[in-house]
């Protein structure tokens, strides 16, 4: 933003009808010169001048806007700051132009009326119920009190694989006075801690409606073949589970399909004309963007935003403080090269996932397994040679949560200062923990995400005759 204003490549039109607040942001911009965020991130200067001028005259110029940015400690501001740019840049005119990350949120189904949060208000708590974050998990099933977490049921998750600090969900997920019902369709790592397992469908295995992620499309996935042995859906296990306990409610007796159209009826004009019935006939369906039915490119901030201004807030003060030291130029994670921290673990964990699994999903598949390089530890030359560490030599990442033992892959792909693995299940991984263990429960700045790749750790060499 400091070289696209800077050299004038702004849309001062756009900026000046769709937005407030350019004059605080401009303010702020004048601090953060290439050379000083060259400092800050190690990106040269140039590529930082270049990138800004290849963005700001591209037309039309997109961002794709993956989900590594937002799992850091400053997440929040980052996706915050990258959001300015099409604003910036005018670039939310342009067919083609602006910004993605996911499309989910462009639309309301009708989310109470399946969720039924009301029916918390009937309980004996007469109350809504308590809500915990997940990145928390350990934390929540080891210190928690008033009261302790008793039960656990796992749908939809593998939380001994993906949740942070694995070493504390483990013991955690070990007490002996909790009681952990999963419901999988393989044996993860979390299945390993389960009561009770319970065999769960798969989408071959039952109907589903299916919201856009990267696109304007609706869907209805059909039931292709009967349940397999015992297994059940998400709504047939908890339906059953409520009727077995007394409920009476009409909700507890709904099919599938009485779901998918109680899921259509939000009343908002993007689903206006959209019915199961429809679904069930088309192979997908475009959201009602215009209102009118119409197929026609669809600009939704070429004249403005949903905000009580209908301006995009390029400066909001209470946020920024908030967020951080309003005087400070740059505050780093606390996690970062720039904290003392780094004196002990002086490398970044960037805590990745695998290019062939979904999340910790599909890791069971032994042909996925051997496209993987899922036990390396990616190095630049650099940081391995400071180390004494060669390619493939076995090595130690540790930090003050854990330690897990990886292969040294020296190459090109990190910068120094930088170490990268891939997220796998921990009882396909040495010791039987996987780079979780690494990582933090700490929290982002905004939405409460997750903190994978603001973490610390320092590596050392196996010596060959140990039994690591």
């Amino acid at each position: 933003m400091h070289v696209i204003v800077r050299d004038g490549l702004h849309d001062r039109d756009y900026i000046a009808r769709f937005s407030e607040g350019f004059d605080e942001l401009q303010k702020r911009l004048l601090k953060h010169t290439p050379k000083q965020v060259s400092e800050w991130t190690g990106i040269p200067q140039e590529g930082i001048e270049r990138l800004a001028h290849e963005y700001a005259t591209s037309r039309p110029a997109a961002i794709r806007l993956n989900y590594g940015i937002q799992r850091s400690q400053n997440g929040g501001a980052a996706v915050r700051g990258v959001c300015m740019l099409p604003v910036i840049s005018g670039s939310w005119k342009e067919m083609g132009g602006g910004l993605q990350l996911s499309l989910s949120g462009g639309y309301e189904l009708n989310q109470s009326a399946i969720e039924r949060t009301d029916l918390m208000l009937r309980s004996p708590l007469g109350r809504v119920a308590r809500s915990i974050n997940m990145v928390e998990l350990g934390k929540a099933l080891t210190e928690l009190k008033d009261p302790p977490v008793k039960a656990l049921v796992v749908y939809n998750s593998n939380p001994a694989a993906v949740c942070p600090e694995h070493n504390r969900v483990v013991r955690g997920l070990r007490r002996e006075d909790l009681f952990t019902v999963v419901h999988e369709q393989f044996f993860t790592d979390t299945t390993d801690y389960a009561d009770i397992l319970l065999p769960a469908t798969t989408f071959f295995e039952q109907k589903d409606l299916v919201k856009s992620y990267g696109h304007y499309f609706l869907q209805v996935s059909q039931q292709a073949i009967d349940p397999l042995g015992e297994c059940r859906s998400n709504v047939d296990l908890f339906r059953e589970l409520a009727l077995r306990m007394g409920f009476e409610d009409p909700c507890f007796r709904e099919t599938a399909d009485e779901m998918i159209d109680l899921a259509l009826s939000s009343g908002v004009p993007q689903l206006a004309g959209i019915t199961r019935e429809r679904l069930e006939s088309e192979p997908q369906v475009r959201l009602n963007l215009h209102g009118d039915g119409s197929d026609k490119p669809w600009l939704p901030f070429a004249n403005g935003f949903p905000t009580p201004s209908g301006r995009a807030r390029l400066y909001d003060g209470d946020l920024i403080a908030s967020l951080m030291d309003p005087v400070a130029e740059f505050l780093p994670p606390e996690e970062s090269r720039h904290t003392d921290m780094a004196k002990r673990f002086p490398l970044e964990l960037l805590a990745r996932k695998a290019d062939n699994f979904l999340n910790s999903t599909f890791v069971n598949l032994p042909s996925l397994q051997k496209m993987e390089r899922q036990h390396d530890l990616e190095m630049s030359q650099r940081d391995a040679e400071s180390r004494g560490v060669k390619d493939g030599d076995r090595v130690r990442v540790f930090n003050e949560r854990g330690e897990v033992f990886l292969n040294a892959h020296v190459n090109s792909a990190v910068s120094p200062g930088v170490v990268g693995a891939k997220l796998s299940w921990a009882k396909l991984s040495a010791g039987g923990v996987n780079i979780n263990v690494l990582t933090s429960a700490r929290l982002a700045d905004l939405g409460g995400g997750a903190t994978f790749y603001s973490t610390l750790v320092e590596v050392e060499r196996v010596p060959e005759t140990s039994s690591a």
